[in-house]
């Protein structure tokens, strides 16, 4: 059982390495990783390419996160015999691996994106209706705000708040506190931006001329 576990969470890894960015590369035949934000997360994928690409980017991404964990429940059910706790900190290792697959990479020497879309996905195969609340407090928080950044780690929130009240032990809360603090650090940049005055807005992209690719 044992290797079956540790050959779930690679594969896991493997899945989040598969980034939505290079399908948008293939199609426009733009590497976002070295335009605009220079990274391979959605959020580039819009302010590069625009808004159709940005969301393609965010749909491939959630569904790595989304597919991870349904997978893994389904494994659970029909071939092991885990308790409820050991199920929900399986869960919460095969979302956090995928995670990191997505944030880094092992062909693109561990430089990949920031791992909210796959969070997104995540969460959202974990308890559907907890998700959709978090999906739209980061949406709604990211227009109050204007600013993506607060509207992510409204989303954090949730998904920690999850793992303390509707999960099993205190695994899924460790595993999400490690996902929050390794989202500040590569978020920092954000947030030095943010208080220079020199984060974009929201307000600011949508008015953006629309790149013609």
């Amino acid at each position: 059982m044992v290797v079956s576990v540790i050959c779930i969470l690679i594969i896991s890894y493997l899945i989040g390495s598969i980034h939505g960015s290079k399908i948008a590369q293939y199609l426009s035949g733009v590497n976002i990783k070295k335009e605009g934000l220079k990274n391979s997360g959605a959020s580039n994928a819009a302010v590069v390419l625009g808004a159709k690409y940005g969301i393609l980017v965010a749909i491939i991404d959630i569904l790595k996160g989304v597919i991870v964990v349904i997978a893994v429940r389904f494994w659970m059910v029909e071939y092991s015999d885990f308790s409820l706790i050991e199920r929900d900190v399986l869960l919460y290792s095969a979302g956090a691996a995928v995670i990191l697959g997505h944030n880094f990479p092992l062909y693109t020497k561990f430089k990949g994106g920031k791992g909210t879309a796959t969070l997104i996905g995540v969460l959202l195969a974990l308890s559907w209706p907890l998700g959709l609340i978090g999906l739209i407090l980061l949406i709604g928080t990211t227009f109050l705000t204007d600013y993506l950044l607060i509207g992510v780690f409204v989303f954090y929130f949730v998904f920690i708040g999850t793992s303390i009240w509707f999960a099993e032990g205190i695994g899924p809360m460790a595993i999400a506190g490690f996902l929050f603090v390794m989202a500040i650090i590569l978020h920092i940049e954000n947030f030095h931006r943010l208080m220079r005055g020199e984060e974009m807005k929201i307000s600011t992209f949508l008015r953006m001329k629309k790149p013609s690719v």
